[in-house]
């Protein structure tokens, strides 16, 4: 079964907060923002795949900065124009763009197409989906139209600070590993785990959307 604890979603002390304090909250959103990106393990694994094979810091900056372009737009026009889509289905996307990511990393789409897709264009298009994901979820919830503008922007900031916490950690981390003979010995298993995990998500996506169309 699809648990929210698998899912991009909003933890249920953060639902209710978010529908008890309707009104501009500033501070509480932007710690949400940043809480839910610490803690979305699927942002996190994508933007590991995405910076595996990324030595300096100029690139990072730039697939980062796509990255996050991409997950805000998403996020505040998801929510602010209304637009929706079946969680589960996105959530399933996010999934899916892990094992892209473990796949490009293996020269997979080279050796099976005969060509590389544009690695930029699709950290950008995945970026669209894991910020659609979340709008997705604060759909559901009964947000107060009262400084929902500020609240979203506010949100989307935390989420940009918490990216910059986790990648930092990330980064320093696999510079580590980078000057141990172990990483190139390893980089077929860490891409295939990395690709493990992102099946798994989306099987736990679709098996989810097929229990709620199925009941």
């Amino acid at each position: 079964m699809a648990h929210p604890a698998l899912a991009h979603g909003v933890s249920s002390g953060d639902k209710a907060y978010i529908q008890t304090h309707p009104g501009i909250n500033i501070i509480p959103y932007i710690y949400l923002g940043a809480k839910h990106m610490v803690t979305g393990y699927d942002h996190l694994l994508f933007l590991f795949g995405v910076i595996f094979f990324l030595y300096r810091l100029k690139d990072v900056g730039k697939y980062v900065t796509l990255f996050a372009v991409g997950h805000s737009t998403t996020l505040l026009l998801g929510v602010l124009a209304n637009i929706r889509a079946d969680s589960f289905i996105v959530d399933a996307i996010i999934g899916f763009s892990v094992v892209y990511k473990a796949l490009d990393n293996l020269g997979a789409f080279r050796k099976i197409l005969g060509f590389e897709p544009n690695p930029k264009a699709a950290v950008l298009i995945f970026g669209f989906f894991h910020g659609f994901g979340l709008a997705t979820k604060l759909q559901t919830l009964s947000l107060s139209r009262e400084g929902l503008f500020a609240n979203l922007v506010s949100f989307n900031v935390g989420v940009e600070m918490g990216q910059f916490i986790a990648l930092s950690i990330i980064l320093i981390l696999m510079t580590l590993w980078r000057r141990t003979r172990s990483f190139e010995r390893n980089v077929v298993i860490a891409n295939t785990l990395l690709m493990t995990a992102g099946l798994v998500l989306v099987g736990f996506q679709l098996t989810g959307f097929a229990m709620e169309s199925g009941s």
